[in-house]
């Protein structure tokens, strides 16, 4: 098994075991044996239980973060702005559907560390939030402060990954494939949503 392959099934083993028992819960001996490897091997590779943490949850969120970014930079209409934003996260989240209970549990267990991370990473929100607030001066949108316009739209977003177990269950009589398509059309569902509730014209 080549090097990056091993890397990788560790990291997928890891990812499984995080989302089992938490940062706190988990132990490198797990993991191991989640990967079918022996705990020499997974030291090799990972020195350290928060390094692997740090692989599985902040390497797949530093992918998401600039993306994002560049979005808000675009000269275009607010309201491609939102699509766009729309578009982007459902789509990381559907690729990384273990990622939302992930932030949940890290701002539970260490909020300091991903304030700070987000930080590092350029995420701005007081840049965010002058923008907002110069696209209701222009009245090109209605009232709303950055903090509400992010917990609605991420809220959105998130919440049908968070509860699928249950909403699966419920809604679609535990049909995988139609919930998958509920999904889908979210996309659209969610930024016309965000649109017709903000949008002056």
């Amino acid at each position: 098994m080549g090097s990056d392959n091993t890397k990788e099934k560790i990291v997928q083993a890891a990812q499984l075991v995080f989302i089992r028992k938490g940062m706190d819960g988990a132990r490198m001996q797990e993991i191991a044996d989640e990967a079918g490897i022996n705990k020499a091997l997974l030291h090799y590779y990972f020195h350290s239980k928060q390094q692997l943490f740090n692989e599985v949850f902040y390497g797949v969120l530093s992918r998401l973060i600039p993306s994002l970014l560049e979005i808000f930079k675009l000269e275009e209409p607010f309201s491609d702005k939102i699509e766009a934003v729309v578009r982007e996260y459902d789509s990381f989240m559907s690729k990384n559907p273990f990622l939302p209970q992930f932030i949940i549990n890290e701002i539970n267990r260490d909020p300091e560390q991903l304030s700070r991370f987000m930080s590092d990473q350029g995420l701005n929100f007081s840049k965010i939030e002058e923008r907002i607030n110069g696209e209701v001066s222009a009245g090109n949108i209605r009232s709303i402060t950055f903090p509400h316009l992010f917990a609605n739209l991420i809220g959105m977003v998130v919440m049908p990954y968070i509860g699928r177990p249950l909403f699966q269950r419920k809604l679609f009589n535990n049909d995988s494939a139609k919930y998958d398509q509920f999904l889908q059309e979210r996309r659209a569902v969610i930024t016309r949503f965000i649109q017709q509730a903000i949008l002056t014209k």
